[in-house]
């Protein structure tokens, strides 16, 4: 069986009113399981995205990631949601691919005219974290 192939897709920004949203597809060959331990644990955030100084893996729980601030998370579904408020507003929705995989649909959304954190290289490095993982299995 062939694995998916990864794809990292940048869609559309959106503007309203001083509130922008970036929206991102991620299409990637791993299972829900092992992409939900990159998006939502500690070990799995300092894998790729920063340094994880709190996490209170819960709804309304504590996190501080360096270098993006600190906030809280305002979405929980285990392995399906994680939503925190560093940044802005960032949120990963987890599905099952068809056949295999994941879909992550990736939003990222804050005020003001400042540029976004870079967010196409952080998931190529998650895209690598993830691969390595994988070859190590």
């Amino acid at each position: 069986m062939t694995r998916p192939v990864p794809s990292i897709e940048e869609g559309a920004t959106e503007t309203r009113e001083d509130t922008r949203t970036l929206h991102y597809l991620l299409r990637l060959p791993q299972p829900v399981d092992k992409v939900w331990a990159a998006v939502a644990t500690p070990e799995g955030l300092r894998g790729w995205l920063a340094a994880v100084e709190v996490f209170e893996p819960r709804l309304g729980g504590a996190v501080a990631l360096h270098g993006l601030g600190s906030g809280r998370i305002t979405a929980w579904d285990v392995e399906r949601v994680a939503e925190y408020t560093v940044e802005g507003r960032v949120r990963f929705h987890l599905e099952p691919g068809v056949p295999d995989g994941t879909t992550v649909r990736f939003t990222h959304a804050y005020e003001g005219e400042r540029e976004p954190p870079g967010w196409r290289a952080r998931f190529e490095r998650l895209l690598d974290v993830l691969t390595a993982s994988q070859d190590r299995s």
